[in-house]
């Protein structure tokens, strides 16, 4: 995307909140191995919601300026943080603290690209929905 008045922020693959959804993914998946003593509604909720993670970040970095990409990880680190209240999983102190912790992180993750999308989407990064 040589000579586009975006900068950085409209080049697929270098938005570093997107590099850590990705990995926020990725982490809440590997933990379900540290926590086989959790119900299973736990272990699903955080295989499911970590992989959709890993596919919404994936989504950001190759669509710089998707919005709603974005809006995604901050929806799945709202589901996630509330999460063990809603499933009952708040006993089992590994998984619910793994679940607030990557869902308020993915959250804020999500919340810090937004005016980079926002730039991105608007100097031509999403021309081809238009």
């Amino acid at each position: 995307m040589a000579g586009e008045s975006g900068g950085s922020s409209a080049r697929a693959w270098t938005r570093w909140q997107d590099w850590v959804a990705v990995v926020l993914g990725a982490y809440l998946i590997l933990a379900t191995m540290l926590w086989t003593a959790t119900n299973a509604s736990a272990l699903l909720t955080m295989l499911v919601l970590g992989g959709l993670l890993v596919i919404g970040g994936a989504w950001s970095l190759a669509m710089p300026g998707s919005i709603t990409s974005e809006y995604a990880h901050m929806l799945l680190g709202v589901l996630l943080f509330i999460s063990p209240w809603v499933l009952g999983y708040t006993a089992f102190a590994g998984a619910a603290w793994t679940s607030w912790v990557v869902g308020a992180l993915a959250v804020i993750a999500g919340a810090a690209a937004l005016p980079e999308a926002g730039t991105a989407h608007r100097t031509g990064g999403m021309a081809a929905q238009h």
